[in-house]
């Protein structure tokens, strides 16, 4: 790539000849000036001059990502490209990742040591993080305007080694050399840095809570049929366990599947279903018995099947979700599309939520992090009353008690991933108790730091889009993480039934 000193830039400031620099890289804006949100004056304005500051001050990092591959044409001259200290590179010497404080979890920093993490959890780190920098960053806020994402992205991410990193080999897995716990972690928490929990659930997550059920306790012909589609990215699967009027409350479902013959006719409605319009399968919960837990079965239904219709719900967060309302009209189901033995479904549904509630809490408080990211980005280039809004002891008050709960927290995720790690030596229902409270407190976090980050931003948190961004959307997306995989209520009643008060 070119360098240019910066006398050779300076002479590019006119409209139809427009160069700025962005850190240590030279972007020629002339074409851009239409497109450019705040108009052509701003960016006439600041040609041929360094202007990072303000490109920081009004933008998000994923601007450069998605036009900074086009718009570059080289480098300062005078730069010293060997000091990048938001660097993705794990020698040794540097740190990983963020160079803002907090940004990461501890053990990303040089010198700091983790009895949980070995060089394969590095590698792995590493590759999901230049995924997530590629691929999901510079295209969540057009994803979530758009309402939906593109459904090539379940391919994309396979042929990355991401999308089947955590799935058995002999369906198409790609699992990680020594796969444990921690790489699931690692995903959880590298994913949800793109701060947007609809592509996260639709694309990535839902299946992950939608086929353990068929691998656990299904039959081979049901393995083979959509366990090695759904996991190399060919088609999709969803959860359809939620109604109008069962939530957390599974033993209670309306759902019903009577058997005829060598089918069950199932008739019932299924509600808030994450990636349900692109969705091929649903493994959906229904009554076949009688009443509670004991009447509960598991089926796989094909989405084509003639009875099954599907509409669109409007969320309030998760934008790009496809959050699906469920109609099932006499729907004849084979009844080799059961899913374990009937009247037993309720088990592995039980089973399920730990995962599910794993899942919320690690990526609930990695939002936390994006969001205080954010804030401290913002108030390191915001200048109010003469000084850096950063100076302000009362925004660094506000940092400070945000980092105190962030990392706290990361280590209350790494002792449950580790018990869940030798979860054969622990009774799951303690271990289900602690999950319930570990994610009360991620959510319950995360709700605090949207709210001190939306007020360290101010009006720039209440925009769709620019440098509050992330903010915005999360503050949208709390209450999903706090009510989704069983409310902050059902979930502390929960652990304190199982600690047995």
């Amino acid at each position: 790539m070119q360098s240019y000193s910066l006398e050779e830039i300076a002479k590019h400031n006119k409209e139809n000849d427009c160069w700025v620099v962005i850190g240590n890289k030279v972007y020629d804006v002339s074409n851009f000036m239409k497109d450019h949100p705040g108009g052509k004056r701003i960016l006439i304005k600041v040609g041929g001059t360094d202007s990072t500051s303000q490109f920081k001050t009004y933008h998000n990092e994923s601007v450069l990502l998605k036009y900074g591959p086009e718009l570059c044409i080289g480098t300062v001259k005078s730069s010293d490209n060997n000091n990048n200290n938001n660097n993705n590179n794990d020698d040794d010497n540097r740190d990983f990742g963020s160079a803002l404080p907090f940004s990461d979890p501890y053990w990303y920093k040089n010198g700091f040591v983790s009895p949980y993490y070995k060089q394969t959890h590095k590698d792995f780190r590493a590759k999901v993080r230049n995924f997530v920098d590629s691929h999901l960053i510079p295209y969540v806020n057009d994803w979530d305007e758009q309402g939906t994402y593109p459904i090539e992205l379940h391919k994309q991410a396979y042929e990355a080694g991401i999308y089947g990193a955590i799935w058995p080999k002999e369906y198409g897995g790609t699992p990680p050399e020594d796969f444990d716990m921690f790489h699931d972690l690692i995903y959880i928490d590298e994913m949800a840095r793109c701060g947007a929990g609809g592509v996260l659930w639709s694309c990535f997550f839902c299946f992950g809570i939608a086929l353990p059920p068929v691998l656990s306790v299904g039959s081979d012909f049901l393995k083979e049929l959509v366990a090695r589609e759904i996991i190399t990215g060919n088609k999709v699967i969803s959860l359809a366990v939620s109604e109008p009027y069962a939530g957390s409350d599974v033993a209670n479902l309306q759902t019903t599947a009577v058997k005829e013959g060598d089918n069950y006719i199932v008739n019932g409605e299924k509600k808030f279903i994450t990636g349900g319009m692109k969705a091929s399968y649903f493994t959906t919960a229904v009554r076949t018995g009688g009443k509670g837990m004991g009447g509960v079965s598991l089926l796989l239904i094909p989405k084509d099947l003639e009875g099954v219709n599907v509409r669109r719900m409007k969320t309030q967060g998760w934008l790009s979700s496809n959050t699906t309302y469920i109609v099932f009209d006499n729907v004849k189901v084979p009844s080799k599309y059961l899913i374990g033995k009937e009247n037993v479904g309720f088990k592995p549904i039980m089973k399920n939520f730990n995962h599910e509630r794993f899942v919320l809490a690690a990526t609930s408080n990695r939002y936390s992090r994006v969001c205080l990211e954010t804030a401290i980005k913002f108030a390191r280039e915001r200048i109010t009353f003469n000084k850096r809004l950063i100076d302000h002891q009362v925004i660094r008050h506000k940092i400070a008690n945000m980092a105190r709960l962030i990392d706290s927290t990361h280590a209350w995720i790494e002792l449950i991933a580790y018990q869940m790690k030798n979860s054969e030596n622990i009774d799951q229902r303690i271990l289900s108790g602690n999950i319930a409270l570990l994610k009360v407190q991620c959510t319950k976090i995360m709700e605090f730091c949207t709210r001190e980050c939306s007020q360290i931003l101010g009006g720039a948190s209440c925009i769709r889009g620019g440098n509050g961004a992330a903010v915005e959307r999360l503050s949208r997306e709390v209450r999903i993480n706090a009510i989704g995989g069983g409310s902050e209520e059902i979930l502390m009643d929960l652990a304190m039934r199982q600690a047995k008060l």
